[in-house]
């Protein structure tokens, strides 16, 4: 058997890993990450540090999902430090909502609100991809806040899951270096018969 042959064998040990645009929490991001931007520029004050926190968390809770998924060809130790960076980031910004509405003196729309469940089955309908940018300039900001916390509960608890996946993966087929070995052991052999 011919060198080339051998080499067409050996199955790669790096896998194309990236594909976090299917990824229904990272689209639920990008909302998030969208909606953030237009409330803090329009119901925070100019100059307010909490716009920058605000726009910040929305953006990292989407970027990191992204450079997790990534970093995850060659390392799933990154993908899960990532994964949960991008979870602790929509925390830190659901506080801020919820803090916003506190300081305002405005409810929160929590089980048993008549808006409730309204606004929980809009937010996990697919036709938010295609109405919320239309609705931003509509909703006051209460509604805003509710339907972002909405958002960022339910991209919380795909990131819980997705980091549940990442670490099952993990244990399932180790990491690039294990993988590595296990290749170049394989080629080896190959190389030998």
């Amino acid at each position: 058997m011919s060198n080339t042959s051998n080499n067409q064998a050996t199955a790669p040990f790096l896998k194309p890993l990236g594909g976090y645009r299917k990824l229904r929490v990272y689209r639920v991001t990008e909302i998030i990450c969208d909606l953030t931007y237009h409330f803090a520029h329009t119901y925070l004050c100019k100059g307010d540090r909490t716009i920058d926190q605000m726009v910040q968390a929305a953006r990292s809770g989407k970027q990191n999902i992204a450079e997790g998924s990534k970093a995850a060809t060659t390392s799933r130790k990154t993908e899960i430090k990532l994964t949960n960076v991008a979870k602790a980031s929509l925390e830190e910004l659901l506080v801020d909502y919820e803090d916003y509405l506190r300081q305002h003196g405005l409810e929160q729309w929590k089980q048993g609100h008549p808006r409730y469940e309204t606004m929980r089955e809009f937010a996990s309908n697919e036709k938010i991809y295609t109405e919320y940018n239309a609705l931003m300039g509509k909703l006051g900001d209460e509604e805003l806040a509710n339907l972002c916390i909405t958002l960022i509960n339910q991209a919380t608890y795909m990131l819980r899951k997705l980091i549940e996946k990442q670490q099952q993966q993990f244990l399932e087929e180790g990491g690039v270096r294990e993988q590595m070995t296990k290749a170049r052991l394989a080629y080896r052999s190959q190389q030998k018969g």
